[in-house]
């Protein structure tokens, strides 16, 4: 049996869809199940609810050997460990009590970079928090990604700009959530597997805003720039859409640790470089948003 959490979302849907095409029984946990297709409801078991409620966790794990784990973490949450470590407590509780062997749980590069990384330190810590368990655990680390443009599509396509606080000339690795799904499928279709390990998810190459705002302009016909923001404005932005003081601050926390080179402090290796090409991305996804 295997659990998937947020099925509905970019990288959980993709990853069900994989599943089920192997015949394994799964097992899914969904705040709404009417948000999943009526065939995925006919072939897998659906657990209403939360994965941060304890009793939603314990049913769900029931009799299950694998996990795919993956933590939307709430913008308006009171703290980065509230918004992580809380909400992982109940499932690793559940970890414990029904015996899991695996999880699959999607994480971040850049384990001890530096001390304080904003997300992609409360990442960590949860890493750390499931993997003390015992549980054999993958951690999925990734860059930026791809599929993040799409939060600014209006203003792509409106005026040609999009914006962000880092400098328009670093490279650094981005990947697709496509090829996030396909690699935590892989792992979680894998019984051979043992101990704690990070598994990077690279992307095929290391590109700057300036180079995405490039493909984007000649892939949709018109100019696209990319437009830098101060960090102090980036928060602003954060607090203007409803976040609040500890979560916006998190990100802006992130985005200092991505300026010093985080992202890149993880070697490039064929094992780590996944398909999907920026490119590739805007024609199939981004042109037909």
């Amino acid at each position: 049996m295997i659990v998937v959490t947020a099925p509905t979302g970019q990288i959980g849907s993709r990853v069900l869809a994989t599943l089920l095409g192997s015949g394994e029984p799964i097992r899914v946990i969904a705040r709404d199940p009417t948000r999943l297709p009526d065939h995925v409801r006919e072939r897998v078991e659906v657990v209403k609810g939360s994965h941060s409620d304890a009793a939603v966790v314990d049913e769900a794990f029931a009799g299950a050997d694998t996990v795919f784990w993956l933590v939307a973490a709430d913008r308006r949450a009171e703290s980065l460990e509230a918004a992580y470590l809380d909400f992982t407590r109940p499932a690793c509780a559940a970890i414990g009590k029904h015996g899991v062997s695996r999880v699959v749980g999607v994480s971040a590069l850049g384990r001890g970079f530096a001390e304080n990384t904003g997300y992609l330190s409360a990442s960590h810590a949860m890493d750390d928090l499931i993997a003390g368990m015992g549980v054999a655990y993958r951690a999925l680390t990734m860059p930026t990604f791809m599929d993040n443009i799409l939060w600014q599509a209006g203003s792509i396509g409106g005026d040609g700009v999009f914006f962000g606080p880092l400098p328009g000339d670093l490279k650094a690795p981005t990947c697709a959530t496509r090829d996030i799904a396909d690699v935590a499928a892989k792992w979680l279709l894998d019984r051979s597997w043992q101990g704690v390990a990070d598994v990077p998810v690279l992307g095929p190459e290391d590109l700057s805003q300036n180079d995405l705002a490039e493909i984007m302009s000649e892939v949709l016909g018109r100019p696209v720039r990319y437009q830098r923001v101060s960090m102090d404005a980036f928060r602003a932005t954060q607090l203007e859409h409803g976040w609040s003081e500890a979560m916006a601050q998190g990100m802006v926390d992130m985005m200092a640790a991505k300026e010093a080179g985080i992202d890149n402090a993880e070697p490039r290796t064929p094992e780590a470089t996944t398909p999907t090409t920026f490119r590739q991305w805007c024609e199939e996804v981004l042109k037909t948003s």
